[in-house]
């Protein structure tokens, strides 16, 4: 059995999952993507050898490169790059979460500050201006009003780099107690969940929120399967509202950090990541 591991940098969450491999009688391969040197014309035989490739590189463009060369040299990888690609950026997550009938927020799509702001006049205020793509809760903001949008367009065009003038935009929900949920998915099943609690409106632990135990009750087990399967199903992080009409699927992170996670759910995540990896590698997915 061999298993190879992409990565960045060794944080907290590859220390705990090589753990929980080593548990098992498994030696992971450590990769470190700054160091490839990939010929898309010839794969290195070497690739062929690893009977799974788990992908855990920090940038999401390291990532997807590396999993569309593996998938081209018919190298198992977990996530797939089906995942990844869908879950990497914000509008083709809408777009998968709505032809699978999935509930989520109002959202519009915008190349201009001039249609931005017809986008918001649409949504109402206030609303929330994303990157497409983007994590950590970085280069969010909540736009209160019509000044603070025109405000912030502006900016976005003057910066000149081209992503900055694709303006994601998505209806705001008040959250209850200042909190919403983030659930853990592996293969199907949705593992565990945490409440994220801030008094601030970005809620990410990463910034500072505060992780708690939630209850997969029925409906956020159902909501969540149907989530995974409609962007391929792997290693998700799926983060949801809780609305007065229900669950809201917010986003689907495609390489989940779950270090804050663990305590308080008293689920051992990395032992079940690494469960689910074995077995994909036994049965040759890719």
């Amino acid at each position: 059995m061999r298993i190879a591991m992409i990565h960045s940098r060794v944080r907290m969450e590859e220390k705990l999952l090589l753990g929980a491999f080593k548990e098992r009688g498994v030696q992971v391969e450590l990769i470190d993507d700054g160091t490839l040197v990939l010929d898309p014309l010839q794969p290195d035989p070497g690739w062929l050898d690893y009977d799974l490739v788990m992908q855990r590189s920090l940038s999401t463009w390291r990532a997807l490169h590396t999993l569309r060369l593996l998938r081209a040299w018919g190298v198992a990888t977990l996530n797939a790059y089906r995942t990844v690609s869908l879950c990497s950026n914000k509008l083709y997550t809408t777009l998968a979460l709505a032809e699978a009938g999935v509930p989520q927020p109002a959202a519009r799509l915008a190349f201009s500050a001039s249609a931005g702001l017809r986008a918001l006049q649409e949504l109402g205020y206030p609303a929330v201006l994303k990157p497409v793509v983007g994590s950590w809760g970085r280069l969010l903001a909540r736009l209160n009003d019509r000044h603070a949008a025109e405000a912030l367009l502006e900016h976005r065009h003057t910066l000149g780099a081209y992503p900055h003038h694709i303006h994601y935009l998505q209806a705001y929900h008040e959250k209850p107690a200042g909190r919403d949920i983030r659930a853990f998915v592996v293969g199907e099943r949705t593992l565990c969940a945490i409440y994220r609690t801030s008094t601030h409106w970005i809620t990410n632990t990463a910034c500072g929120g505060r992780a708690s135990n939630c209850p997969v009750t029925p409906e956020l087990e159902a909501l969540c399967h149907r989530s995974a399967l409609a962007v391929g199903g792997g290693l998700l992080a799926i983060d949801l509202l809780e609305t007065e009409e229900g669950l809201l699927v917010n986003e689907i992170n495609h390489s989940m950090e779950f270090r804050n996670s663990i305590e308080p759910t008293g689920v051992d995540i990395p032992g079940a990541v690494a469960d689910y990896a074995l077995a994909l590698a036994h049965g040759g997915a890719a």
